[in-house]
């Protein structure tokens, strides 16, 4: 029984369609990229490809003909995204045991509800975006559009990972705990994570 999801959300220019690592798309829609960058570089595995070797000269020169700017998040915005991520907890009763904001992309660990993690990751982006739009510090802002839409900031797909036992619930947990150390950067702490993993403790106490 699936207990729990790891999810990561990538931002706007983060892992192209045709990353040579490989990616988890079947098509590359747009014309540049493809030009520049060839297909899509479908592959079946679940396993991170992050740390494959591959053309790290040829992958940054095909993002540079993506139509916006590669979004990268600063302190302020990471900031705003987290309480985006509050608003939707609050809303809906989300239990996020683990995330990390990092600079290009974001790690959660969901407990399982009764919607699909497809509704609970656009509901997460969506306030995400709001929240960023409402300080006024939206990445993609000035390419506003005439009807007041912008680009989104988040790339299309999504990756996530079945958790179905406590074991593998908290080498996930830890792993999203240690991520920002990766960068330099110090764990992360946020309120709508420390009190659902409270909530989350106090019932496996009462399960005994």
């Amino acid at each position: 029984m699936i207990l729990a999801y790891h999810v990561i959300l990538s931002a706007y220019g983060f892992w192209l369609p045709n990353d040579p690592r490989g990616s988890w798309s079947v098509f590359c829609a747009a014309w540049d990229l493809f030009r520049y960058g060839g297909k899509a570089t479908k592959v079946e595995t679940r396993q991170s490809v992050a740390r494959a070797k591959h053309n790290r000269a040829k992958r940054l020169a095909t993002k540079e003909h993506l139509k916006y700017p590669p979004v990268r998040w600063n302190g302020l915005q990471a900031r705003a995204i987290a309480r985006g991520f509050a608003e939707a907890v609050e809303e809906s009763g989300y239990r996020v045991l683990a995330c990390a904001i990092l600079e290009d992309h974001v790690h959660l660990v969901i407990v399982r509800c009764d919607r699909p993690i497809s509704q609970i990751v656009a509901h997460l982006k969506g306030r995400a975006t709001q929240q960023l739009r409402a300080e006024g510090i939206y990445p993609l802002e000035q390419f506003v559009r005439a009807d007041g839409s912008v680009p989104t900031m988040w790339a299309g797909k999504y990756w996530k990972v079945f958790i179905d036992n406590h074991e593998h619930l908290n080498k996930a947990i830890e792993y999203v705990e240690k991520n920002p150390e990766k960068e330099g950067k110090k764990r992360q702490q946020w309120n709508f994570v420390r009190e659902a993993r409270a909530r989350e403790d106090a019932r496996r106490k009462r399960r005994g």
